[in-house]
């Protein structure tokens, strides 16, 4: 309550994917259960790993972070099917971010389980360096809660953006809550597991006793995998679409036009018209698979038209400065700046925008 004036504060109201990780399993469908794990990372709560059992065990879609806090989440949600970690022989990644893929070293670790991804599956964290970063096993090995480990780690992910400014590295503090995550695992948590099946658009594959389509999205990730059971109609989106928040959409890719990319991926969703159920990888089922698509783009167009806006009174101005016209201040950081500068090289590319450079600086002119 206000106390000054006895009226109610107004709060931002909590979104599907914030809400925390429920212990409950449900069966979406014959045969496929939905396990809420936990995680903490910006405007998540949680992660839906999705259980497809079949004759011989169960396949685990997208099974978390690592950690003990997720693995005893994990073993929890079995045990309500009568299983254990021992009953999994699957997981396939949606794609390579690590709530989705963070888990999977322990079950190919302990219990050597089939890893399924999209064929170009790999970390999408730091691209530019991450093959040389993490070949280097000194490196890969490092301790998330050795205060010197944690420093070698800061100063690894000292590079430049490609918008021209420094990327700041995550403070000491907070790569210590990465490290309680990832206990045991230190920077392992930002590796790729080995894929042991690799999928591309349009394959079949039989996981669940269901034959599904593999259906490559790109847009979040290079890499982004989503699957369709033809049959049944349902769409495991991973976090291609998602009921009530939109996916992060970066400039730090391997992609010239993330942005664009994502939107043919999202037209793509009008493919799939007999959608029976929609099982995101955050948030609850939904049913209006094209409709949330087409909203999605909807939401980049409005931002495209606020940059457009701003522009014609920032003339030459850098990524940061679009940035806060963008963003509210809360968000803004290398993040909102990443995603700010997708938005703009969009936007040069479709010739509404131009681009200049002064020692290493971009800038620019919205028309």
């Amino acid at each position: 309550m206000n106390h000054a004036h006895g009226e109610p504060i107004a709060t931002k109201p909590t979104r599907q994917e914030q809400e925390p990780a429920q212990s409950d399993i449900t069966e979406v469908a014959a045969g496929v259960y939905r396990l809420q794990l936990p995680i903490s990372m910006p405007g998540l709560g949680h992660v839906n790993c999705y259980a497809l059992e079949d004759a011989n065990g169960f396949t685990l879609v997208d099974p978390g972070l690592p950690g003990e806090e997720s693995w005893a989440a994990l073993q929890q949600r079995l045990s309500q099917l009568d299983a254990s970690i021992k009953n999994v022989h699957t997981a396939l990644v949606t794609h390579s971010h690590p709530d989705h893929y963070g888990g999977v070293h322990r079950l190919q670790a302990d219990h050597e389980i089939a890893v399924i991804t999209h064929s170009d599956f790999y970390s999408s964290y730091a691209p530019s360096r991450a093959s040389e970063f993490f070949d280097d096993l000194s490196t890969a090995s490092l301790d998330l809660a050795d205060d010197e480990d944690i420093e070698k780690f800061r100063d690894s992910m000292r590079f430049s953006n490609p918008w021209g400014t420094d990327r700041e590295p995550p403070s000491a503090e907070h790569i210590r809550t990465w490290g309680a995550v990832a206990e045991g695992i230190g920077t392992k948590i930002f590796q790729p597991p080995e894929t042991s099946v690799s999928l591309n658009d349009s394959d079949e594959i039989t996981i669940g006793g269901r034959t599904w389509l593999a259906i490559h999205t790109p847009g979040h990730t290079h890499d982004h995998l989503c699957l369709y059971d033809p049959n049944d109609g349902l769409f495991l989106s991973g976090d291609h679409v998602l009921p009530t928040i939109t996916p992060h959409i970066g400039g730090i890719t391997a992609m010239d036009d993330p942005l664009a990319v994502f939107f043919r991926s999202l037209e793509r969703m009008h493919e799939f018209p007999n959608i029976s159920q929609v099982l995101p990888a955050h948030g609850h089922p939904f049913l209006d698979l094209a409709g949330r698509a087409d909203s999605i783009i909807d939401h980049h167009n409005e931002r495209l038209d606020h940059l457009r806006e701003a522009g014609a009174d920032l003339g030459q101005a850098p990524v940061e400065v679009y940035m806060q016209h963008l963003f509210k201040e809360r968000s803004w950081g290398d993040m909102a700046a990443s995603e700010t500068y997708a938005h703009l090289e969009h936007l040069r590319i479709l010739g509404d925008a131009t681009q200049d450079e002064e020692q290493g600086l971009k800038t620019y002119n919205v028309a």
